[in-house]
């Protein structure tokens, strides 16, 4: 759902909703992993479920992240766009 979401929005300057999404979704991911394992400390549930690092991932699947989403300018067309109205001259 995540990786759709981004995709749809990506052309365009998105890269700082990205960031927060980003940091929203590492956010509510842990909160769940507290929730279901609240006599780990956060030590040992960073080693569990992220191998190490901050971003949870495991051996199958790594959740996706949306910071990583490089986004695409609009082109600029200028006069290739035709005009439906006839040029005088």
């Amino acid at each position: 759902m995540l990786f759709g979401w981004c995709m749809y929005f990506r052309p365009g300057v998105s890269s700082a909703t990205f960031q927060y999404l980003s940091s929203y979704t590492w956010s509510q991911v842990m909160k769940w992993l507290r929730r279901k394992h609240h006599r780990i400390n956060r030590k040992d549930l960073r080693r569990r479920y992220c191998g190490g690092g901050w971003w949870p991932s495991g051996e199958e699947r790594t959740l996706f992240d949306p910071g990583k989403v490089r986004t695409t300018r609009y082109r600029y067309r200028g006069t290739v766009i035709p005009s439906p109205w006839p040029t005088t001259g």
